[in-house]
Parts: C-alpha cells; structure tokens; sequence
C-alpha cells in the first residue's frame, strides 16, 4: 500500500492556503492537566513553557542539569517543537531548590512549581490541549471558507488522522514497523521505546488508511461498528445502528477504527469488511497481525473516527486568520488546518 494524502472531509470548500509557522509564536499550545498534584509524593510536578524546543530534548535538558536519569521525568504528551508550548512535567526525587539550576533562555521561557505528587506523570495523563494557531497570507475567498470548514467540522466532528509526525521526517516510520512485526531478530536489537515506536507508526498508517475509507461517514454507525462514548473512551458493539445514530449525532458516541493488537476486538459487518481490506492491501492478514502482536507484546486499542472541535473561535484580520480551539488527548491540531488550508504537500 503505497502513501497518499488522506482524503477531506470537506473536500467541496475550497482551502485557504496561506502560511503556517512563520515564527514559533504562531503555533501555541496549552496543555490540559487531568488532575493536579495532591501535595505529598517524591515527584515534583512542573508547569514548563518552551520554544523551538521538542519534549524529548526537554527531557534530556532536565535530566543532565538536574542530574536525573531520564526514566524519572514524566510527561503526559509530546508537543511540537516549532512552537510555543506549555506542558506539565514530573521529576521523581529532586528538592525544589534544585529546580532554579533550569536557566531561563529563549528556549526555556517559564517554569512554575506545581507541588508534589505520588506518582510519576505518564503519557495519556492530560484532558486535552488548547491551540491558538495563526495563518498568515490567506486567499481572499477565506471570510467565506472559513466558517463553512468550521460548521462542518463543528457538526460532523474532524477526522481524526494521525499526524504526520508519526511518520518521521522521511514519511517511512511505518515501513520499518511492518518488517519488525516478523524481524524479532530485528526487534531484539532495539529498546523497547524504540521499537514500540516504529510499530504505533505502523498502527497509525493502517488506522488512516481505515479513517480515509470512511472519511464521508465518519459520523455514521453501522451494524458491527465498535462506538466510542465520548465521556470515558469505553467501546461496546453496535447492533442497532439506527437507535445508536442519535447518541451519535450528540457527539455522545463515535465510530472507531482499529489499532491493530494482540487483545483488541476487530469490527464486524460493513465497517469489518473495511478493516479486513485495508490490512490485505497493506499485504498483512487479521490473523497475521494479531500473532506478531502477540509477539511484541502490546495488545491494541480503538480509536474513533473523529473527535469534537471545542471551545471554537476565529478572527480575519486582512489575509491573516487567528484560530482557537480545543481537541481531546491523543488529537492533533494538523487535522483542523488542514481542512482550513488544504495543502498540497504536508505541514
């Protein structure tokens, strides 16, 4: 199966154009916590604000002045590097006043103390993230694309595709996921951060390639579908579309598509039909997926098809347009702006 550009779900607006990150400022990301420290615990929790600076070189940055291995700083999200970004951060076992070893620069912008915590802050651990992003040399036509693009991404919900960082500056992160399912040779060569990493860009590619299948019903659900409700991600069998629609056209379900894994249910009917094709055009079989899983040991998720655009507002000022939003965990700000601008080539 080769790479392609996944389709729109609003392909009869015409995009924007435009520019995107011309300076860091115009790509600004807030982090949600999904809860606060409780004050006591041997990890003291961070409120970091950076720029141009990725979170795994922040990760090293801290570990080498604070003079902590790495596996002891927590992180609930990576968050992109060119950009403006605020995050929380845990480091197990240093004193508070070691924490004014971290220089402030143009890199390093503010570091604030949370307090205390019993555990170590994991990926997954945050409720979302706030964006404030600015386009800025937009078509003329924008004052009446934009609200259309929004509207619908409103009502219908933005697909809910992997970014393209999940595939590395190459593009071929997926390649390499797909030999180490059957290299264990490969495999064992690798830290398990490592090749985890590769074969999630193998799952991701495969759940795009599902997504853009059904880019046109993203918001419909059909016998055999497995629904996603909104309020705690847990996932049950549809067997009444018709009576699930509703719940559906609420946002309080969504359809899913699968992360391939050694535990994690595959759908059946229509949307089975779907999964099924994807996999054999990729040349991997159902059964051969979820033995190699079982061999690199991670057992699969289900993601949903789209997710709600939040906490939506947006201004045009000449030919630059400012937008705000929120996305849930997990969802990437590239899916709205790439409906608003619809690019040619990748951001």
């Amino acid at each position: 199966m080769t790479t392609q550009a996944e389709p729109f779900l609003t392909a009869s607006i015409p995009g924007i154009g435009g520019v995107m990150r011309a300076t860091h400022e115009d790509f600004q990301v807030e982090e949600r916590p999904l809860y606060l420290p409780c004050g006591e615990g041997e990890h003291l929790y961070l409120s970091v604000t950076k720029r141009g600076l990725s979170t795994p070189d922040l990760v090293k940055n801290f570990s080498s002045v604070l003079g902590v291995k790495a596996q002891a700083i927590g992180v609930a999200g990576l968050k992109d590097a060119r950009a403006v970004t605020t995050q929380m951060v845990s480091v197990q076992g240093v004193d508070q006043d070691r924490i004014s070893r971290l220089a402030i620069d143009e890199q390093l912008l503010k570091v604030e103390v949370l307090g205390r915590h019993r555990n170590r802050l994991r990926t997954g651990h945050h409720a979302g993230n706030r964006f404030r992003l600015v386009i800025r040399d937009v078509a003329s036509h924008a004052v009446e694309s934009v609200p259309a693009v929004l509207a619908e991404l409103s009502r219908r919900g933005v697909p809910n595709y992997f970014g393209p960082q999940r595939q590395g500056k190459s593009g071929d992160n997926h390649e390499v996921g797909a030999v180490l399912l059957h290299d264990a040779r490969r495999r064992d060569r690798m830290s398990r951060t490592k090749r985890m990493w590769y074969l999630n860009s193998y799952q991701s590619y495969l759940f795009n390639h599902i997504l853009a299948r059904r880019i046109d019903r993203l918001d419909r659900l059909f016998v055999g579908d497995w629904a996603m409700k909104s309020q705690n991600g847990a996932c049950f069998l549809v067997e009444d579309a018709e009576k699930e629609q509703i719940r559906a056209d609420c946002f309080e379900i969504s359809p899913t598509g699968i992360l391939f894994g050694s535990r994690v249910s595959w759908a059946e009917g229509e949307p089975g039909l779907i999964e099924q094709a994807v996999v054999i055009e990729a040349g991997a079989t159902q059964e051969a997926l979820v033995a190699a899983a079982k061999d690199c040991g991670f057992r699969g998720e289900r993601r949903a098809l789209r997710v709600p655009l939040a906490e939506l507002d947006w201004s045009l000022d000449g030919t630059t347009l400012t937008l705000t939003f929120a996305l849930p965990p997990g969802a990437y700000a590239t899916s709205v702006l790439r409906e608003v601008m619809k690019p040619s080539a990748g951001f």
